[in-house]
């Protein structure tokens, strides 16, 4: 579900807002928002504080006037504003608490949105989406995941928590096949965000909601749609990864993402979501249709100008398949063939963290707390000087020895403890639409 805003369209009136100084309509808002820095990834409205952008992982305030604080109003009406005529969308609102849609202002951005209640208000988080799919060039990736464009069938997973890039990588990847390729690619996605212009290849982008009421449904009509590649935003239930091994299975390139934190991760989230007693046929299946799995993490750069992405890469081999298929073992799991596979493209989390600290590009401590094993990453950090040292254990007191007579007493003052407090007090400003 999509919207377009319009600059001219007021904003709706509430209540509340109504007899409010005048403040700026949503457009303007969103431009000094977005006018902050280039590197904006999201913009929530949340009532009780004011318009906030998350840039390079932390929050901070916009000052826009008359907005030095959010109301319940102020957000239920940028959400009534945002739904638009969405029907869908509103009785998703209502019915489950919250909805998702793609905005658009002209001139400005698009924005992947969630819009959900909490305390019983409104509350807003919209996603930046830059307005060209990204290329791969511009995304820095390990060489080893340039041979996703050329695989004929299988399962490609990105994975990672919210806000790690997943939809970045997969975006360059369509852009590399879309470009070096001559096939049909047909992605399915809840909302659509990067947008795919035809290149070489024909590219058909279909929206949960507004295109199809839901992925198992797509998928399986997907295969009659003679793709070569299919692009599932998410694989949320069991119904949909069965029909994902499927298609790969029938000579299917698909990619997907999945909301795990690393490679081994993926595969149990994967196991878990189907019953005991098949663990054994989808174990199989699995290990013979997956091509690679990638998982991704976001750090600050040490330079402060970003951030840069680690990434684990395990990739199909008849080792890692091996483990898959029956499950890992002491000296047997992914993590040790990630290890110990370089030479296939392989790369772990650790690994890649103590390459970009020992390279300055982020610092130790940041490293560390990212890392999947911090403690075997500080070991193999201990001959690099901008290590954190190890925790040593206490090291016991000496024996106290005797006071001499000869040597006068100094008297000790007690410490002394000043404590002071200010009282805080905010201003609230009410929203007028234009």
């Amino acid at each position: 579900m999509s919207t377009n805003y319009s600059p001219t369209k007021p904003l709706p009136t509430t209540a509340a807002a109504a007899s409010a100084p005048t403040a700026p309509n949503l457009v303007s808002i969103l431009h000094r928002m977005l006018a902050v820095s280039d590197k904006v990834s999201d913009l929530i409205f949340s009532p009780g504080r004011p318009p906030q952008i998350e840039l390079m992982g932390k929050l901070q305030p916009v000052a826009i006037p008359g907005l030095d604080k959010l109301l319940p109003a102020h957000t239920a009406s940028i959400a009534k504003l945002i739904i638009g005529t969405h029907e869908r969308a509103a009785e998703s609102l209502e019915r489950n608490g919250s909805a998702d849609v793609s905005f658009s202002a002209p001139g400005l951005s698009r924005f992947r949105v969630n819009i959900f209640m909490q305390r019983g208000t409104h509350a807003i988080v919209m996603r930046v989406i830059p307005p060209q799919a990204p290329q791969w060039a511009d995304l820095n990736l390990p060489a080893a995941l340039k041979d996703i464009a050329e695989l004929k069938n299988g399962i490609v997973l990105v994975t990672g928590p919210t806000g790690s890039g997943k939809s970045s990588t997969l975006a360059a990847v369509i852009d590399l096949i879309n470009e070096t390729k001559f096939y049909h690619i047909v992605t399915i996605e809840d909302p659509i965000e990067f947008l795919h212009g035809h290149k070489n290849s024909t590219v058909h982008q279909r929206e949960i909601h507004s295109d199809t009421p839901d992925f198992a449904l797509a998928l399986r009509a997907a295969l009659r749609q003679a793709p070569k590649v299919i692009l599932v935003g998410e694989m949320r239930d069991r119904e949909t990864i069965e029909v994902a091994l499927e298609a790969a299975e029938t000579g299917h390139l698909v990619l997907s993402t999945l909301h795990t934190i690393d490679a081994a991760k993926t595969v149990d989230r994967i196991l878990g979501v189907f019953p005991k007693n098949e663990e054994a046929a989808i174990r199989t299946r699995l290990a013979q249709s997956f091509r690679f799995i990638i998982s991704q993490r976001l750090l600050p750069r040490a330079d402060a100008k970003g951030r840069v992405a680690a990434i684990e890469i395990l990739k199909s081999t008849a080792r890692t398949r091996q483990y898959i298929e029956q499950g890992e073992s002491e000296g047997k799991s992914l993590l040790d063939a990630m290890d110990q596979g370089e030479l296939d493209g392989m790369q772990t989390f650790d690994g890649v963290l103590e390459n970009l600290i020992r390279e300055g590009t982020i610092t130790s401590g940041d490293g560390l707390a990212y890392a999947t094993n911090a403690n075997n990453l500080q070991l193999r950090l201990a001959d690099f000087g901008g290590a954190p040292a190890p925790v040593a254990a206490p090291t016991p007191a000496p024996p106290v020895a005797p006071v001499m007579p000869a040597r006068p007493n100094i008297p000790i003052s007690p410490l002394s403890t000043n404590r002071t407090s200010s009282p805080a007090s905010t201003s609230m400003l009410d929203m007028i639409e234009r």
